[in-house]
């Protein structure tokens, strides 16, 4: 749980950071579209859950099963994504204030899409123990 515990608060704040950092750069949520810049963030979730489930394997002495990789993903993520959404809610308070709860919303979704396909992406390559089904 530790390792959970520590990647899914790097994952978050990195992601919370990522929203003012794309405000300091110019872009913002006010716009309907989705600039190129964007998604760069894609590289915050799959990199942190590759090298939060690869220290995972090196903690159980490299046998993993794929179900024991997805369920420290999820466990990662879950963290993760309440430390980003707390985030995007202070930008979107304090920063955007605004009517822009649709736009947010719209980006966490596609955020959470990209977090499922990451967490089986990653358990898929990084699981060591084959269980046949005979």
């Amino acid at each position: 749980m530790k390792n959970a515990f520590i990647t899914g608060v790097i994952i978050g704040v990195l992601s919370g950071l990522w929203l003012f950092i794309m405000h300091l750069t110019g872009y913002d949520l006010t716009k309907d579209q989705v600039s190129p810049f964007e998604y760069v963030s894609i590289i915050i979730p799959v990199a942190g859950l590759y090298f939060g489930i690869r220290a995972y394997r090196n903690e159980l002495g490299g046998n993993m099963g794929f179900l024991e990789a997805l369920v420290q993903c999820f466990k990662i993520l879950i963290l993760a994504g309440i430390i980003a959404i707390f985030a995007g809610i202070l930008y979107i308070s304090y920063v955007q204030a605004g009517n822009n709860v649709r736009d947010f919303s719209g980006r966490m979704f596609g955020a959470l899409l990209v977090g499922v396909i990451s967490a089986f992406g990653v358990s898929l390559l990084l699981t060591t123990k084959s269980n046949k089904v005979d």
